[in-house]
C-alpha cells in the first residue's frame, strides 16, 4: 500500500508526520519504506541518514533508470524501517524528465514492482504541486493532508483537492483522500480549535480524530536524526503521532 503525504504549503508538518508514522508502524512489525521526493531531503536526514557521503538517490531512480532495490537502505532504526533518499539534485530532476513520454508515471513504474515487499511505502513530497509531487499521487493509493492550526490552513487545499480529483479523473482512479490531519495545535488559544473546528466542516469524517501538538520535543527530533517514539517517546508529541498511527491502522 501507498501513502503520500502532499500539501503544497510549506511548514505544514508533511515530513514530520510521515517519519513518525513509520516508525511507530516499523515497531509494531510492519515493513515500510520511506521515499524521500523532497529535493531538501529533510525526511532523509530526519531518520538518521548521513547526507554528507556519496550516495543514490531518488534523483537516479526517476533519471538514471534505476531500480528501487539498487537504491534502498536500511535505517539504523528498525529492521523494518527502510529509505530511498533523496539529495539536493532532485530538484533538477523535473527538467531532465520533463520531455519524456508519461513522466507523471516514472516513479509508479519504479514502485509497483516492489509494492509487495512492503506493508506500506511512504511518500513525502515537497511543499508545491510540481511534477514530483504529481509523480507521489499517481504512484500511491491514498493521501493523507497535514494541515497546520493557523488561519491560513485552508488556504490551497481546495487547490490540491482539485488536482487530486483531476489525477484521479486521468492518471489514478484508485486514488483517495485517508484522511486530514490538524498539526502543531496549540490548545491555549481559540484560533487554534477555531481553525480544528472550519477543516471539520469541511471535511467532516475525513479529519483524524487525532489533533498533533505543537511540541518542542517534536521540534528537536529532526536535528538529531530520530523519530519521536526513538527521542523522546513519553512526549505529548510521541503519544500524538501513536495514537494517529493507530487511527490509520483502524482506517486502513
Amino acid at each position: 500500500m501507498v501513502i503520500v503525504f502532499a500539501n503544497q504549503k510549506g511548514g505544514v508538518g508533511k515530513t514530520t508526520t510521515s517519519i513518525n508514522i513509520a516508525s511507530y508502524l516499523a515497531l509494531w512489525g510492519k515493513k515500510v519504506l520511506l521515499v524521500d521526493m523532497d529535493p531538501q531531503s529533510n525526511l532523509t536526514s530526519g531518520v538518521g541518514f548521513d547526507r554528507s557521503q556519496s550516495y543514490l538517490s531518488t534523483y537516479e531512480l526517476l533519471v538514471d533508470d534505476l531500480s528501487v532495490n539498487q537504491i534502498f537502505i536500511q535505517t539504523d532504526l528498525s529492521p523494518n524501517l527502510y529509505l530511498v533518499p533523496s539529495k539536493i539534485d532532485l530538484a533538477g530532476a523535473e527538467i531532465e524528465i520533463i520531455s519524456r513520454l508519461s513522466r507523471e508515471k516514472i516513479l509508479k513504474t519504479k514502485l509497483d514492482p516492489i509494492k509487495d515487499q512492503y506493508d506500506f511505502i511512504f511518500i513525502d513530497c515537497p511543499p508545491s504541486l510540481s511534477l514530483l509531487t504529481l509523480n507521489s499521487l499517481v504512484a500511491s493509493d491514498y493521501v493523507i493532508i497535514p494541515v497546520q492550526c493557523e488561519y491560513f490552513a485552508l488556504e490551497g487545499i481546495s487547490q490540491l483537492i482539485n488536482t487530486i480529483n483531476l489525477i484521479k479523473d486521468n492518471l489514478n482512479s484508485k486514488l483517495k483522500i485517508l484522511g486530514v490531519v490538524m498539526t502543531m495545535f496549540d490548545g491555549r488559544t481559540k484560533l487554534s480549535q477555531d481553525v480544528v473546528n472550519e477543516v471539520r466542516k469541511h471535511f467532516g469524517k475525513k479529519v483524524f480524530d487525532t489533533v498533533i501538538p505543537r511540541n518542542v520535543r517534536l521540534s528537536e527530533a529532526p536535528s538529531h536524526g530520530k523519530p519521536i517514539n526513538f527521542y523522546d517517546p513519553n512526549s505529548p508529541g510521541a503519544k500524538a503521532y501513536e495514537t494517529l498511527s493507530k487511527e490509520i491502522l483502524d482506517r486502513i
